[in-house]
């Protein structure tokens, strides 16, 4: 019998206008783990020495099958490996985060470790003649002998804090998690290959496995992310929550040998799966954007994913609302291409996992998944990025389900007309021209407030595309460091509002906490175009000296698009900044009009402004490290308006057309 998870179903007029209240689209979704009780889960549940999610590497005939092009791909790919030294993570490296901030030095020898791993585990599954299991076997021991598998960004959940990991304190975080999927997975598929080298690395690896990751975690409840404990912020638990919960259940359903832990540990499984799941809107509003939904709602079906393996089709939730709603957020949140709308910490361009879109889209028979996931899509760029090796389980799905994946490759994008998502956590509107097309102009616009998780103080922002290219945009945020998670956050430009597309209103910007909100939301979709309206005057503290701050953003469809501040100030004031982000060439055209100019395509945009009430200038913004400069080029520009004299109140209109 299916479990089919309850939603509050919220009927909203469109008539007018859609008015967002607080607590609009908050879900209210049954508890998995009182779906599935212990008992019923012991009934449904496979052994372990009867689950077979893939062909191990000695059922030839499965591995046989897969492309030849891709089958001497990971050949190639492990000979790059073959008989190299592992690379070291010597304690100075892993104390670099605490000593100067950096965690990219450390991070990158881990990572190279882990697809060193995951190319030779897979060169041999291709090839099945041990010329790289000695490779293999010395990879395995060198990640059995790290101190942590956890980050050093990661490891202040120890008691003794950061710095070098205490090893009689394992911490299950994001990537000890991960490491502890890809050891059993590789136990999974080369355990008889592996016991010719030694019966004791097998061991070794369930020994860690249980050691660092499994015993923790079914004795502990305190781990953050768990979100057994509410956060006195009130935030949602984000990611992490069911990113390492279905890399824990990976592990536990493929090594933890006894019967009734192993159901235990499922069970927790879902009790700390719920503490994400019951909370989540029911709009499936991904606060942390697009970026992050691939370890958000993406990770949520891995999980749904190996249970419904792991029972043979038993436990099954693809029919519920919620489930379908959260993987439907990743093409509301698409723009055109590799751009999405990209809230908070998430890059603008994204290459997407397509398989697990794909597949989730499968799942709940959602066309517009699919054909997102199949756009243009070559055999040639699968397991081409870097990305496309961090999970070996994945990477599974990903090679076992090709001849689906390329059979269903679309011609077209889905490219929704019109979205809104409503939740308080994101009250994200976006629009376009017209459905299925990224010909005209775009806009995305979002009110919330600024105590989201991955937040950027950024209530209010707007960014605009005209024939699928960038015109006004959200920076993103630059490489991770010790500040950007640190009270020190928000002097990071790319985290202020001043680095948005908003005002800087008597020399005072937007503030962080979930208290800096937007209010008065409206939303208004009709056939002609899309409105969102809010006042955006709570997201300033007090000596702003702003009463009132309402922005409308307007797209008139096929005609332009208008953003219409109206203010009301305490005092009067010429210390106001109308900021504008582009990574375009500002051209100046007559007075009250700049041209933006697209340096790839040539496209152009025009902006207008009233030339008798403000002025315009224009500063250079260096991107803040190649990560950045790699979405949007060499050189970003502000675009500053500002008044010509002092002014109470008013009301300022951009308008924005091809």
């Amino acid at each position: 019998m299916r479990s089919r998870i309850s939603v509050r179903c919220i009927t909203l007029s469109i008539v007018v206008c859609i008015r967002v209240l607080g607590s609009v689209a908050i879900g209210e979704n049954v508890s998995l783990s009182e779906s599935y009780p212990k008992q019923k889960l012991q009934d449904i549940l496979i052994h372990r020495t009867e689950w077979r999610p893939f062909a191990r590497a000695k059922d030839r005939p499965a591995w046989a099958a897969i492309s030849g092009t891709i089958r001497d791909k990971f050949v190639t790919l492990g000979e790059e490996f073959l008989g190299k030294d592992v690379p070291n993570l010597p304690a100075s490296l892993y104390l670099e985060y605490r000593r100067i901030g950096n965690r990219s030095n450390y991070q990158n020898v881990w990572l190279e470790r882990r697809k060193m791993l995951h190319c030779l585990v897979l060169a041999e599954c291709m090839e099945a003649n041990g010329r790289f299991l000695d490779s293999v076997a010395n990879v395995v021991w060198a990640i059995c002998e790290e101190s942590s598998w956890a980050f050093p960004a990661h490891i202040g959940a120890q008691t003794a804090g950061s710095g070098l990991p205490d090893v009689t304190e394992p911490v299950v975080a994001l990537f000890s998690a991960e490491t502890a999927s890809s050891l059993a997975w590789t136990v999974y598929l080369l355990k008889e290959q592996l016991d010719t080298v030694s019966p004791q690395i097998c061991k070794r690896v369930e020994r860690e496995i249980d050691l660092r990751i499994l015993t923790p975690y079914l004795e502990r409840d305190n781990f953050s992310w768990m979100a057994f404990r509410a956060r006195s912020d009130g935030r949602r638990p984000n990611n992490w929550n069911p990113w390492i919960n279905s890399n824990v259940l990976a592990a536990a359903l493929l090594v933890e040998k006894d019967k009734t832990r192993r159901l235990d540990l499922v069970h927790k499984v879902l009790r700390c799966l719920d503490n994400f799941m019951v909370p989540y809107p029911s709009d499936g509003s991904c606060d942390e954007g697009p970026s992050y939904w691939g370890r958000a709602g993406a990770s949520v079906f891995d999980n749904l994913e190996l249970l419904y393996s792991a029972t043979d089709g038993r436990f099954d939730l693809y029919e519920d609302s919620a489930v379908r709603e959260i993987g439907r957020f990743i093409y509301r949140a698409h723009i055109s291409s590799d751009y999405f709308a990209n809230i908070g910490d998430c890059d603008a361009r994204l290459d997407i996992d397509r398989d697990v879109v794909f597949r989730y889209g499968m799942r709940i028979e959602d066309e517009k998944m699919k054909s997102l996931a199949t756009f243009g899509l070559t055999e040639q760029e699968l397991f081409a990025g870097e990305k496309s090796f961090r999970s070996l389980g994945r990477m599974l799905h990903e090679l076992f389900n090709l001849p689906n994946l390329l059979a269903a490759k679309s011609s077209s994008q889905p490219l929704v007309r019109d979205v809104w998502l409503g939740h308080e956590d994101m009250q994200l509107m976006a629009a376009r021209h017209k459905d299925g097309s990224s010909e005209g102009l775009y806009v995305a616009c979002w009110a919330g407030h600024n105590g989201q998780s991955h937040n950027h103080n950024d209530v209010g922002n707007f960014i605009i595309f005209a024939d699928g290219r960038p015109f006004i945009i959200d920076i993103g945020r630059p490489t991770y460091t010790r500040q950007t998670f640190s009270s020190r956050r928000y002097e990071i430009p790319e985290m202020q509002s001043a680095f948005h597309n908003l005002p800087t209103i008597n020399g005072v910007m937007q503030q962080a906490g979930r208290q800096y909100a937007s209010k008065d939301v409206q939303y208004n979709p009709k056939e002609a175009g899309a409105m969102l309206r809010m006042d955006i005057a709570p997201a300033y503290p007090d000596k702003a000296g702003v009463r009132t701050w309402v922005r409308t953003v307007l797209l008139n469809r096929g005609t332009d698009i208008q953003v219409v501040d109206s203010f009301a100030l305490k005092q009067a004031s010429r210390d106001i900044t109308q900021n504008l982000i582009t990574p375009c060439e500002v051209v100046r055209g007559e007075p009250g009009r700049l041209v933006l100019r697209d340096p790839a395509e040539g496209i152009e945009l025009a902006v207008g402004y009233d030339r008798d009430v403000l002025t315009a200038q224009t500063e250079s913004i260096p991107p803040a490290d190649d990560k950045l400069a790699e979405i949007w080029g060499p050189r970003m520009y502000r675009i500053l308006l500002k008044p010509k004299s002092a002014t109470k109140a008013a009301t300022w209109t951009l308008r924005f057309s091809k």
